[in-house]
């Protein structure tokens, strides 16, 4: 029998696995991406990017694929992606912007803007997110994303989008107005 490309692409990503690390953050083993997902005893380590439009005033957002894993169909930050095994948070963040926006940058175009701990029902990471400063041009992969669009702060804050935002997005939106980046 036939299995369509997006089960194929579940299966394959449910089989990843993943460096996890204690609240210390020492590495403590690896585990199954499906594993970690949901799960607080398994952090593992993820980096994110903001792209903020370099007129000022929007940042890109991705909608996530109906097809995802986890949460689809709903907005998340532009770039996200765990680190894999022998990466840094930066050198995962450059990966993660090749690969999810077709974008190359240098590490020097990346700002840390702070870390963050996200403990919720669906994840559980200690991320680092930095800043990139472009208008494209973008090349998202279908399979992951389907539409990415810049929004205002304004667009941003509608009452609305405490449903169609990641809780993760929602979290890193308030520290991003909290200091002073929105």
């Amino acid at each position: 029998h036939r299995v369509d490309r997006r089960q194929r692409q579940m299966c394959i990503r449910d089989r990843e696995y993943f460096d996890i690390y204690d609240e210390a953050g020492n590495r403590i083993g690896r585990a199954l991406r499906s594993e970690c997902h949901g799960n607080p005893a398994l952090l593992h380590h993820t980096s994110h990017v903001v792209v903020f439009h370099p007129a000022g005033g929007r940042i890109l957002l991705q909608k996530r694929s109906r097809s995802k894993d986890i949460q689809p169909g709903k907005w998340d930050t532009a770039v996200g992606g765990h680190v894999d095994a022998g990466e840094d948070y930066l050198t995962a963040a450059l990966r993660e912007l090749r690969e999810e926006l077709g974008v190359t940058a240098s590490a020097g175009e990346l700002r840390h803007l702070f870390d963050s701990k996200i403990r919720n029902a669906v994840e559980s990471e200690d991320v680092r997110v930095y800043a990139l400063r472009s208008a494209g041009p973008f090349r998202f992969q279908p399979e992951e994303i389907d539409e990415i669009r810049f929004w205002t702060a304004d667009e941003l804050a509608g009452p609305e989008n405490r449903e169609s935002f990641t809780p993760n997005l929602i979290a890193e939106l308030a520290l991003l107005r909290e200091k002073g980046l929105l």
